[in-house]
């Protein structure tokens, strides 16, 4: 048994015999319950060194630049970033990265891996509860499958480091996401991201009316979609008001958004409803963290920056759907252009391989009308940006001292289409190496699985 399989269990074991401690010691049962963490995160950071990269392009993920950088990083952490005079410590091992870049984790916040089908494995279809137009009693993480060979495909040909888990779109309310190290688990608590606070992920505009339209029932239409939404709101409102309410997971999340808690992620494509959106947390008093897909997100660019929304959003998808017909490929850019917060998101799991590339096609059509970027700021939409509305941006998603050390080194410049990633560290723990064959991570589930041409 592995060590850190013994810790795991070990310290499930003090958790369980430390709360049977506690309830017969004499504390009352709500005492307990309160102390309680339904599902919490068991993640423990792989083994690292202490690892100095030298002789790279560092960007660092919040709009710097520096050539022929230094990156340190020691017990999980980053410890320094500068140029080629930062003193580096006898005791580290130097990674010569002359020629490659080094960027923070990619992070993409709007994934679907391990609950939606994969062509490896078309029987995983978990990501919607689509029973009722709001669901936010259910949990992503218990449709999350560890072993998705998406998360390694991920890391090795994307670099991401950490990803946020989505239900589905086919309800108001979807339900609540995780955000996840992208680190070999047996459990998807081994890989909650520790700390990162919940989202609640919600839908408007096509998808809900159409699944429930379908079925003649409410919402059918966009103004069946709000009304909806506001009950289920006004309905969360009461039961917060109540001295002594009864557990009702529903409004436990609903409440966790209410109170501040719980971040909003909301799947949106056209401006009005976006705009609509913005009024109805103004109503209930809680905030968008981020619109998703936000194909329109150019037209009301500046409302999204007054009320410090970001936009999750492709390069270039288009015209699927009719919501999605007025979308344009310069539309970060304006975004970007207007001052407000951009993110690049994949919704795939081959676009989760190249988010890197979508951002440089995203600042390739800007340019294409005159809005130049550089690309330190372009690295933000994959790294920084994504963390801020995640909620997790005071640990990762940029390269300074005391953040977690998710790091990747490219054997090129990043935004370039012919560049990969070299080397990953997450928490300073080396996860992939293209020289190494012992650090090319693969899914347990595709060990042994019979190749192409394979008759057997």
């Amino acid at each position: 048994m592995g060590t850190k399989v013994r810790a795991a269990i070990t310290s499930a074991l003090a958790l369980s015999l430390a709360a049977c401690a506690t309830t017969s010691a004499g504390s009352s049962s709500a005492e307990a319950e309160t102390d309680f963490v339904p599902y919490a995160s068991t993640y423990e950071s792989y083994p690292g060194v202490p690892t100095a990269l030298v002789g790279a392009t560092v960007y660092d993920g919040a709009g710097g630049r520096i050539e022929n950088g230094v990156v340190l990083f020691s017990d999980g952490a980053i410890v320094g970033v500068g140029d080629a005079s930062l003193a580096i410590p006898a005791d580290y091992m130097r990674v010569d990265g002359t020629g490659m870049f080094v960027t923070p984790g990619v992070i993409d916040i709007h994934s679907h891996l391990g609950d939606y089908p994969t062509p490896s494995v078309a029987a995983h279809s978990d990501g919607n509860e689509a029973t009722d137009p709001t669901t936010p009693e259910v949990w992503a993480e218990h449709s999350v499958w560890p072993q998705d060979p998406g998360f390694s495909r991920a890391l090795v040909n994307g670099g991401v480091t950490a990803l946020q888990i989505l239900p589905g779109s086919a309800n108001l309310m979807g339900g609540r996401s995780v955000t996840l190290k992208n680190v070999p688990s047996r459990t998807v608590q081994g890989m909650k991201f520790p700390g990162a606070p919940y989202s609640l992920k919600m839908a408007c505009g096509e998808n809900p009316k159409r699944v429930y339209g379908n079925r003649n029932r409410m919402p059918s239409t966009r103004m069946g979609n709000f009304a909806v939404n506001r009950q289920t709101w006004i309905d969360a409102l009461d039961y917060m008001d109540e001295e002594e309410p009864g557990r009702d997971l529903a409004n436990e999340t609903l409440s966790g958004v209410l109170s501040g808690e719980i971040l909003v992620q909301n799947h949106c494509y056209r401006a009005d409803e976006m705009a609509l959106v913005l009024d109805m947390a103004d109503e209930f008093g809680y905030r968008v963290s981020a619109f998703h897909h936000a194909v329109e997100s150019y037209k009301i660019a500046d409302m999204l920056r007054e009320h410090e929304v970001c936009s999750a959003v492709w390069a270039d998808w288009y015209g699927f759907k009719m919501e999605a017909y007025d979308a344009i490929p310069e539309n970060a850019a304006l975004i970007h252009n207007s001052g407000a917060c951009v993110v690049i998101h994949s919704d795939d799991e081959n676009g989760i391989q190249r988010l890197n590339q979508e951002a440089a096609k995203a600042q390739a059509d800007g340019h294409r009308i005159g809005i130049d970027i550089p690309d330190e700021q372009v690295i933000s939409w994959f790294t920084l940006n994504a963390a801020r509305a995640m909620g997790i941006d005071e640990m990762t998603g940029s390269l300074e001292a005391g953040k977690m050390a998710d790091v990747v080194l490219w054997n090129g410049d990043p935004l370039s289409i012919y560049s990969r990633p070299q080397m990953v560290w997450i928490d300073g723990a080396l996860m992939y190496d293209a020289n190494d064959p012992a650090r090319r991570p693969v899914s347990d589930f595709e060990l042994g699985q019979p190749g192409e041409g394979d008759t057997k």
